[in-house]
This record gives C-alpha cells, structure tokens and sequence, in this order.
C-alpha cells in the first residue's frame, strides 16, 4: 500500500491542479462549435475565476505543451509559467505503476496517470482537465475511487473549467 506522507505543500485556498488540455484550450483555434465552447469556458474560468484557488501544475503538462510545434505554443507554455509546479518524487511513479497495473489509466498515454497521481497526492481539491474521456468521465470515477482509497490517497473532483465557473446569482 502507498500511503501519503507530507507532502509539504500547504494551500491557503482551494487547490486546483491544471492539466495540459487546460492551458491548450485557452489558445483553441479550431473552428468547431465543441471547441468554440471549451475555449470560451476556460478563457472565462481562467480569467474570472483562477484568482479564487491555489493553482498548482507540473512538469509533465510543461513537457507535454512542448511536444510537437504549433503556432500558440509559446503562449500556452507562458500562460502556466507563473504556476507553481509539484514535484514528481518516486512515490508518484509507485502510485502510476498501480494506476497501469489496474487498468485505470492508458498505457500509451502516461501522461494522464501522471496527472491524476500527481492531484490525489498532493490532495488538491480538483483536477481541471478537458480529457473527459480517461479523467473526468464520471464511468472511471468509482474505479479512480477505489483504487485511491486502496492507496489511502486523496480523490480529487475530476472537472471541467466549465463545472468550476460560480453559479450566477438570480
């Protein structure tokens, strides 16, 4: 069993971890409606809403900005430069290599694993992600449960930018 030693990491606010598609929606260039949306949904949250949690990221989203070239990359990476990064320690690895073993995460793309051991162990509120097909998808959510709990790590709320905008008042 992994268990969570301090981490060290103490959040004056909600904690919010941002994963790569999050930064990456933010510059979406792409002209259909669905997209349209994600980027209005997260140029709102982050610009409205960011402000009210402690951001944290990682070097994994860094490294997963700077794979390929596209024409907004160096604005995607700016927009997380100021964002305070958690370390990726072998406890992280331990706790992916239980992720793979339990077919909770892909293994062709470690990075989502990555992401989600990183937000259950550093105990951050949410993870904000637009990956709606291996984090927030609410089919994974009792299988992520389950195997956090066996791990005694924290479950994060898997969201979107969309579900952490302030309900309007009426």
């Amino acid at each position: 069993m992994i268990g969570h030693a301090a981490s060290g990491i103490i959040f004056a606010m909600k904690s919010v971890y941002i994963e790569t598609s999050v930064p990456s929606f933010y510059y979406e260039i792409r002209p259909e409606p669905e997209m349209v949306a994600r980027r209005n949904w997260t140029r709102t949250w982050w610009l409205e809403y960011a402000c009210n949690y402690s951001l944290v990221t990682s070097e994994g989203v860094v490294s997963e900005l700077m794979q390929g070239t596209y024409e907004s990359q160096a604005d995607v990476v700016a927009l997380i430069d100021e964002i305070k990064r958690v370390p990726i320690t072998d406890e992280i690895a331990d706790i992916i290599d239980v992720y793979l073993a339990n077919h909770l995460m892909p293994r062709e793309n470690i990075g989502d694993a990555l992401h989600l051991a990183l937000a259950s162990y550093y105990k951050c509120d949410f993870l904000l992600t637009w990956n709606c097909k291996h984090i927030a998808n609410a089919n994974k959510f009792e299988h992520i449960r389950i195997i956090n709990n066996r791990l005694g790590l924290f479950v994060p709320n898997l969201i979107t930018p969309m579900e952490l905008c302030a309900e309007e008042e009426q």
